[in-house]
């Protein structure tokens, strides 16, 4: 398989037009008509997103996850500690990992010593364009006084042994796409002597 071509301009589709139909806190659903690299004229609906993170948070060999009620799939899932990078006023978007930092706090009570950043990857390339980051967050330390999570998330804060929860992935229990990635390359670090 010949390698892409840098920058792959034989696949570039540029923008023609743009429809947007709403415009929410987080994301603005549009309707994008394209010119593909032939001269063709065609549609995609993609969702607008300003990003987010993912954490593979460690501590003492267990990892903690969320189980937290999913509208759109109809059922709890158990997934990473995970947000969207916050927009600012002047238009901006928060960095990665402050997001990282909050999130963690917000869902689990916990502050991390030790920081990682792994990577980053599309969640849905398709139709959004939510940018992913993944964290590893290590040393562990409870939050004094910790409130709980934002009044409008319902989480069950689960700790389990990260070799079980990896194989919880494998095994299809586990069935959110960031908690997939995360734990198989928790798993893949570890493989690697590098946990």
């Amino acid at each position: 398989m010949p390698e892409p071509s840098q920058p792959d301009l034989d696949l570039r589709e540029t923008l023609v037009e743009r429809r947007v139909l709403h415009q929410g806190r987080y994301l603005t659903f549009c309707v994008d008509t394209i010119r593909d690299p032939d001269g063709g004229i065609h549609v995609r609906e993609v969702a607008e997103h300003p990003g987010a993170i993912a954490v593979v948070a460690l501590d003492a060999g267990d990892v903690l996850l969320v189980r937290q009620f999913r509208h759109a799939a109809g059922e709890a899932l158990l997934e990473i500690p995970a947000g969207t990078r916050d927009p600012r006023p002047d238009g901006s978007v928060e960095p990665p990992d402050e997001t990282a930092t909050r999130e963690l706090a917000e869902e689990t009570g916990y502050r991390a010593r030790s920081w990682r950043h792994l990577g980053a990857f599309w969640s849905a390339p398709g139709f959004t364009s939510e940018l992913m980051h993944l964290y590893l967050a290590r040393d562990l330390v409870p939050i004094d006084g910790y409130a709980g999570p934002e009044a409008d998330e319902r989480l069950e804060l689960v700790r389990l042994p990260w070799r079980r929860a990896v194989e919880m992935a494998i095994r299809g229990d586990v069935r959110d796409a960031k908690t997939l990635v995360g734990l198989l390359w928790l798993e893949r670090l570890a493989a690697q002597g590098e946990l």
